[in-house]
């Protein structure tokens, strides 16, 4: 229906106009990889979770600045590392642990509270006169160094028996208005990666480690409803800033062998 003459037709609202096209996501199928050329430390590398969109923007009619882009949380975090009878190590996000917060910030601690700045985020000034089409991409995978030996002693004796990981994600493709902060989601992806690594540290360097199931990772699912982001996603610290390592021995008291950096 045509607009009455007497009444000026209300343009389309950004949250009405925008368009996503297409959005991508995977796991690498290849297996975690691990490096034993150290004798201090085994290393390791996962593949990568990938996320990828195509989003149209139809003219923008008002002086508006809109940032488009990924941001990611983590929800659940278990980072054991097992010494044989002595105990283990434990890198641990305490408030999300003990359920005080629901999910925490995954963003680069720079850009918040964005996955990132370069191919993960595009931003629209208004006004524009023609469409904006255009794409952003992130990836994420662990690379961590586990020492050999228990992390409080002095000794570099090999004790490290097996690695444990199963670590939760929420990533969210979002647009936000720059002056009013207004947050659009305009897609949600959950993810997980796990891990297994059993260790012997009787045999030689280069020997010890094998890598149990899974082999391939679960692949991510896009929601068929958005979900919301949890207010501590959105803001400082981020979970890098956030995590500590615990030592948890067999007998005695647990020991912060590295603090949070906030």
């Amino acid at each position: 229906m045509g607009c009455i003459q007497s009444i000026r037709c209300k343009p389309k609202s950004f949250r009405d106009s925008i368009i996503v096209l297409e959005v991508k996501t995977s796991i690498d199928s290849n297996p975690t990889s691990i490096d034993e050329s150290s004798s201090v430390v085994l290393r390791y590398r996962t593949p990568h979770f990938r996320a990828f969109a195509r989003v149209l923007v139809p003219p923008v009619a008002g002086k508006e600045t809109w940032t488009i882009g990924w941001i990611q949380a983590c929800n659940h975090m278990e980072f054991y590392n097992t010494y044989g009878n002595k105990g283990m190590s434990s890198w641990e996000l305490p408030d999300l642990r003990d359920s005080k917060i629901q999910a925490i910030s995954d963003s680069d601690g720079v850009n918040y509270p964005w996955y990132g700045n370069t191919t993960e985020t595009c931003t629209i000034v208004g006004p524009t006169k023609k469409d904006s089409k255009f794409s952003v991409s992130m990836n994420d995978n662990f690379y961590p160094s586990v020492t050999w030996g228990v992390p409080v002693s002095d000794s570099n004796v090999p004790q490290l028996s097996s690695i444990h990981r199963d670590q939760s994600f929420t990533t969210w493709l979002v647009a936000i208005n720059q002056a009013t902060s207004e947050t659009l989601v305009l897609q949600t992806i959950h993810w997980r990666m796990r891990l297994h690594i059993q260790v012997d540290p009787e045999r030689p360097l280069g020997q010890r480690a094998v890598l149990n199931e899974p082999f391939a990772q679960e692949q991510p699912q896009i929601m068929g409803k958005n979900e919301s982001i949890p207010p501590n996603a959105m803001v400082k610290p981020n979970a890098n800033d956030a995590q500590v390592l615990m030592w948890r021995p067999k007998n005695g008291d647990p020991v912060v062998v590295i603090p949070p950096k906030y």
